[in-house]
């Protein structure tokens, strides 16, 4: 299991596009999630939230900040959840997300967690691996729901 991908506020860096464009240097993807984030290609770049090499706006990420100066590895460890920091969070899509996946994680334990992620963003069609939020797969071109 890739520890940098374990975002502390329960957005798992394992199927988020930007992760998953810069991992497989998909320029298409790059340049729609580029146009969508209002940010140049080239800035669509990541290795995962743990990492040295975060994306734009995750490097200065008050969810991370939070966690760290607790000496957590994520939202799931703290009783104050969900705070204020999760109900000021700036995506709808991305607040509902964490609103679900934090308890299941702190429920599940890490490594349930992550197969249970990375399993609720696969094509329901071919078994592809997509990415949060995609609405159709890149392989087969079904369209798909996520989230």
């Amino acid at each position: 299991m890739n520890t940098e991908l374990l975002a502390p506020c329960g957005l798992y860096c394992g199927v988020c596009g930007v992760y998953m464009a810069s991992r497989d240097n998909n320029q298409k993807l790059k340049d729609k999630l580029a146009n969508a984030y209002g940010v140049t290609p080239e800035q669509i770049a990541c290795k995962g939230c743990l990492s040295d090499e975060k994306f734009v706006y995750c490097q200065t990420c008050g969810i991370r900040t939070c966690v760290m100066e607790k000496n957590y590895e994520g939202c799931h460890q703290c009783n104050n959840f969900p705070c204020k920091l999760i109900d000021d969070f700036p995506v709808p899509v991305g607040k509902k997300v964490i609103l679900r996946s934090v308890p299941a994680r702190k429920n599940l334990g890490t490594e349930k967690w992550v197969q249970e992620e990375e399993n609720r963003y696969r094509c329901p069609h071919c078994s592809v691996q997509l990415f949060r939020g995609a609405r159709r797969c890149g392989s087969c071109k079904e369209l798909v729901e996520t989230d």
